[in-house]
Order: C-alpha cells, then sequence, then structure tokens
C-alpha cells in the first residue's frame, strides 16, 4: 500500500512538473507573439472629404480614442494626420480605416513606418519595391480605402496580375516600399 503510495505521489509531481514547463512555455510563446507584433510606430494619412477645421477636429478625436495611440499631429494645410503609436502596440491599418470613416472621412494616402519584420506577417503583401535593411522601413497601403478612388482605378489596372489584389479582402494589405 505505502509502495503504491509512492508511486502515484511520484507520477503525480511528474505530471505537475510538467504542467509547470508547459504553463511557462505557453506563457513565454504569448509574450514573444505580442512583443513580434508591436512594431509600427508610426501612420502618416491624408484624409479627403475635410471642408473645415471642424472636420480635421472629428478625425482627431477618432484617432485619438484608438488605445494604441500615443499622440496625434495634425496639418490642417494638407490634411494629413501623424499618428504616433505606443511601444508593444498591436494595431494593423484597419482600425485607422474604420475610425477615419466613423467620423465620416475617407482616407487618400496612408503610410506606416514600422520595424521590417513586419513584413513576415502574411497580411503584408509586398507588390511593389524592396526594403532595404535599415532599422525602420516605410511603406505605403495601396488598397481600396487607403488610396484616393481615382488611385485605386489605376493601381487596380498596374497590379491587375496580382490575385490578391483585385479581390478587396480587408484583412489584407498590399504595400509599396518608400525607402
Amino acid at each position: 500500500m505505502d509502495n503504491h503510495f509512492i508511486q502515484l505521489l511520484a507520477i503525480k509531481m511528474k505530471n505537475n512538473k510538467f504542467n509547470k514547463i508547459r504553463l511557462i512555455f505557453t506563457l513565454i510563446l504569448l509574450i514573444s507573439a505580442t512583443v513580434s507584433n508591436a512594431q509600427i510606430s508610426k501612420i502618416e494619412l491624408r484624409a479627403t472629404g475635410l471642408t473645415c477645421s471642424m472636420c480635421s477636429n472629428a478625425i482627431f478625436k477618432q484617432l485619438e480614442s484608438i488605445s494604441e495611440v500615443d499622440s496625434v499631429e495634425t496639418d490642417l494645410n494638407t490634411n494629413t494626420f501623424i499618428v504616433f503609436l505606443k511601444k508593444g502596440n498591436t494595431i494593423n491599418p484597419k482600425t485607422f480605416k474604420e475610425k477615419v470613416e466613423k467620423a465620416g472621412f475617407f482616407i487618400g494616402v496612408f503610410i506606416v513606418t514600422a520595424l521590417p519584420k513586419i513584413l513576415d506577417q502574411s497580411i503584408y503583401i509586398l507588390i511593389d519595391g524592396k526594403p532595404k535593411k535599415q532599422a525602420e522601413i516605410k511603406f505605403q497601403v495601396l488598397d481600396k480605402g487607403y488610396v484616393t478612388e481615382k488611385e485605386f482605378k489605376k493601381l487596380s489596372k498596374t497590379y491587375k496580375d496580382i490575385a490578391t489584389y483585385s479581390t478587396n479582402n480587408e484583412n489584407d494589405f498590399h504595400i509599396k516600399i518608400l525607402n
């Protein structure tokens, strides 16, 4: 009886040790996944359809309401918003598009500054340019809703042979490297 009890206790301790190791491993994976997604440092977007400072203010408030946003700068002359993001963010371009549209406007230009490893994510499809080895890369999102309607029509002709571009999947972002 004592021997059986000792064997059960030994098995339970091994399982406990295994569960602790599995838990630690899982936590490490979750933390590293979060850190690897924390790659966008700045967004530059030009909005279309603005006619006054109240329009600009509506977009400003929407952008500021995003929890990952650290600060927003506005240039009223060009209708450009420069959004600085907090470290550790896991945001993607779709969030900005939704916020600008919620304010009643559209994006005409959308430029991202990020760590080069962002290109490892399958949601970003490189269709123009080649990234250089540098600390940060700058790229433009070329999808519908991130460029003007006129520009999108031109781009659709240019990239007609890229099957994913013509499908307009809102969870894929076709990009052009700018630096």
